[in-house]
C-alpha cells in the first residue's frame, strides 16, 4: 500500500488539466485508497505558496514558477430545493453542498490528501 505524496515530473508547458489527469492515473495506478475516480473535471489543483485560489485547468503548470501541488475534489454544488419537496419538511439534505452530519474539517481532510508535485 502506497503512502504520502504522488510525485511525478510534469513540463512547465504542461496544462493544469494534464497534471491532474496524470495524477489521477497515478493514484489508480498504485492501487491507493478511497478510490478517487478519472475525471480531472471533479479536481481542483491549488499552489498553497501561491494562494488559496484554484489553478486553471487551461493554464501552463509551470506559469507560478512553483513546485509543489495540492489536488482536491471539487466542493458539491449547492442543491436548491422547492418548498413541499425534500424529506417532507422542505429541507435539502444538504446544506451548502455538505451532506447532512457532515463536518467541514472532514471536508478538508478528505480533500487535502493528494499532493502532486510538478518539476
Amino acid at each position: 500500500m502506497f503512502a504520502g505524496p504522488i510525485r511525478f515530473v510534469a513540463y512547465e508547458e504542461d496544462l493544469v488539466a494534464s497534471v491532474i489527469d496524470t495524477a489521477l492515473k497515478c493514484y489508480a495506478r498504485e492501487g491507493r485508497l478511497p478510490l478517487l475516480g478519472s475525471d480531472f473535471n471533479d479536481f481542483l489543483l491549488y499552489c498553497p505558496m501561491v494562494g488559496p485560489e484554484a489553478l486553471s485547468a487551461w493554464n501552463a503548470i509551470g506559469s507560478l514558477g512553483a513546485r509543489n501541488f495540492t489536488l482536491c475534489r471539487k466542493p458539491e454544488e449547492k442543491k436548491v430545493v422547492k418548498e413541499g419537496e425534500g424529506e417532507g419538511d422542505g429541507r435539502s439534505n444538504s446544506i451548502n453542498g455538505a451532506r447532512k452530519g457532515g463536518s467541514l474539517k472532514a471536508w478538508i481532510n478528505k480533500s487535502f490528501n493528494l499532493k502532486v508535485s510538478s518539476h
